[in-house]
């Protein structure tokens, strides 16, 4: 057990730095890492390791990368952002809109690739409008996170729960949909409050050629064809086919195309991400297997921290979440959840998620944002991210509490 155990502690730590000094490690090179660790050490065997990874929870993810990959390419974010720009002479009526797009669409696809695509246009627009273009990328960010927690679908870590814990999809909405619109009403109101003297300021503008040059064009058909494609998968996800069999159903069906290669699809897909998942279920499973998680949870218990109890479950999942980040912190409680309780299955992914705002580090779709802004010539520092992530996550997580509560 020790061994493992070793090989855990010294993966989750690196994950949580980041690197290991002297190597150009990520996050995802020390998880495969430690994954590799494991199998050599004897930990787990290679037939062992593969059994461990959740297939159904990667094809998901793949399948839906696909999806939206068929949207970005064929300029359906770029046009959705564009349509709105007209509403920028009413700066906090636009960041209303902008946000709720932002939102909805990462309830139903991916909330890194929602920020990848709009980050680029806001900033063009921002430009042209002579508008401090901050609160505007922050919003983006904070409600790309908030809008991803109402559904199984929104981001990878309720993938991960959603298959896992083989939940409903309508109900999951019914449970984290109502605590997520609440924390997106606060937290526009809230950068309304921050920013209420500095929507006006213009930063150092960018050169907008580079800009202009990144974005796709918009294909009519072609996006035409990946909504139909959305649409099709959200309502096979209201029946009793297998998530996994209708999204990866879908995603071949776009495939087949007269005009997008495959290759520019496939070159969306997040490998490194899928690459993340399948090492945590490596490290997850072997450290499984050694009978370490029941050791750990009887401590806890006897400390007094019980993590069937939904507020202390949220409590953990957001310090985790903030020390790992969000998906190696689910993976590591989903052995404390009881498959009979859903609430708690719903609470660790609403915790987990609106954690994503407190700082830069928090979520992908923060960092997203933050370094295609500085392409372009927009800076976020940590602190002014942290002043408007801070109070979003206090208040959004006071709402999950109110809720649970409730």
């Amino acid at each position: 057990m020790l061994p493992t155990v070793a090989i855990f502690l010294v993966a989750y730590l690196g994950v949580a730095l980041g690197h290991f000094p002297g190597l150009a490690l990520d996050r995802t090179g020390i998880a495969l890492l430690g994954a590799i660790a494991m199998i050599v050490a004897g930990a787990v065997t290679l037939p062992q390791a593969v059994g461990h990874v959740d297939l159904s929870t990667i094809i998901l993810l793949y399948a839906l990368m696909v999806v939206s990959a068929q949207l970005r390419l064929g300029g359906f974010y770029t046009y959705t952002a564009f349509r709105i720009s007209h509403l920028l002479v009413r700066p906090r009526f636009f960041l209303l809109v902008s946000m709720a797009a932002s939102a909805v669409l990462s309830a139903v696809l991916a909330n890194d690739i929602v920020c990848l695509a709009f980050t680029p246009v806001l900033i063009l627009s921002l430009h042209a409008s002579r508008l401090n273009p901050l609160p505007f990328l922050l919003g983006l960010a904070v409600s790309s996170n908030i809008g991803s927690t109402a559904t199984i679908i929104g981001n990878p870590q309720n993938m991960l729960i959603g298959q896992v814990g083989r939940l409903e999809f309508g109900r999951f909405i019914l449970w984290c949909g109502p605590p997520a619109l609440l924390a997106l009403a606060g937290s526009f109101l809230l950068l309304c409050w921050l920013f209420r003297k500095e929507f006006g300021r213009q930063e150092k503008a960018p050169d907008p050629m580079p800009i202009v040059q990144s974005l796709p064009s918009f294909d009519r058909w072609q996006s035409l064809k990946g909504l139909a494609g959305v649409g099709l998968m959200l309502g096979l996800f209201f029946t009793s086919i297998p998530r996994e069999l209708s999204a990866i159903a879908v995603a071949g069906a776009l495939l087949c195309s007269r005009r997008l290669k495959s290759r520019e699809i496939l070159h969306l897909v997040d490998w490194h991400l899928i690459t993340l998942f399948c090492s945590l279920f490596v490290i997850i499973g072997s450290l499984e297997a050694v009978g370490a998680p029941p050791i750990a949870l009887a401590f806890l218990r006897r400390a007094g921290i019980d993590l069937h109890d939904l507020g202390i479950l949220s409590v953990v999942s957001v310090v985790l979440s903030n020390l790992v980040s969000n998906v190696p912190a689910v993976m590591l409680l989903l052995g404390s959840l009881d498959p009979a309780a859903p609430e708690q299955w719903y609470a660790l992914a609403a915790s987990s998620t609106f954690a994503g705002n407190l700082i830069t580090i928090g979520s992908i779709a923060n960092l997203i944002v933050i370094e295609q802004a500085s392409i372009f010539g927009v800076e976020i520092s940590f602190r002014e991210h942290a002043r408007v992530g801070i109070p979003v996550t206090l208040f959004s997580l006071a709402v999950l509490g109110l809720w649970i509560y409730l």
